[in-house]
Formats: structure tokens, sequence, C-alpha cells
């Protein structure tokens, strides 16, 4: 079980991105005046309600996938591309707060990390299952 310490840490730092992007919700709900469970009439309360749901949309996407290649290929490779992950999801989440033009490279990092993970834990499993 040591050898996935390093994974566990970044799963729970991804549980911790999630509370504060959560929090920062709430917190624009309140600044705006907008309380829930309305979400609209605000562009900010808006933009942070979907840069919100967009990573949660793509958690089902990034845990099993870090797991997974942590599993078949690497647990350090695999903390040091969920790491990437979550810089990524917080860059994302931070650009689109200032400009929904400004989140594409958190998206792009994001993006990359998940697309190694996930790509490289199938490929090595269907390598290890045909051999």
């Amino acid at each position: 079980m040591e050898r996935y310490y390093a994974v566990a840490v970044v799963t729970l730092l991804c549980s911790f991105m999630i509370f504060g992007m959560a929090l920062k919700v709430a917190k624009t709900h309140s600044t705006t005046g907008i309380l829930a469970p309305t979400m609209t009439g605000d562009p900010r309360l808006e933009r942070a309600a979907r840069a919100h749901a967009n990573t949660l949309e793509w958690l089902p996407i990034f845990l099993p996938a870090l797991w997974l290649f942590a599993i078949y290929w690497s647990p350090a490779w695999a903390a040091w591309l969920g790491v990437a992950w979550i810089v990524g999801r917080i860059a994302y989440f931070v650009g689109y707060l200032v400009d929904p033009m400004k989140r594409y490279p958190g998206f792009f990092i994001q993006s990359i990390a998940a697309f190694l993970l996930l790509f490289g834990a199938l490929g090595r499993i269907v390598y290890l299952w045909l051999a």
C-alpha cells in the first residue's frame, strides 16, 4: 500500500480543490445577493457555477484513470500527472472567473494530463490482457 501514498494524497488534494471551488460558488451567491437554488442573474455567479460543474464533470474521467494508471504503470507518474491535472483545473477555474476566454490554458493542461492517464491506463491494460 505504501507505493500508493502519493496517489492517495493527490486524490485528497482533488477533494480539497472541489471543496474550495464549492466554497467560491457559495461566496459568489452571497456577494451577488442571488441565493440558492437560483443559479442565474449575474455573470460572476454563472461563471463560478459553470467552472465548478465542469470540474465535477471531469471527475469520473480523472479519478479512475489516475488509479488505474497508478496500478498498471507507475504510482509516481500517476501522482505527477494528477498534480498537473489539479493545477490545470485550478488555472481553468481562476481563468473562467476572470474571463471565460482565459479558461483555455488550464483546460489544455488538464486535458493533456487526463489524456495521458486515461489512454496510458487503457493501453497498458489491453497490452497486459493480450500478452
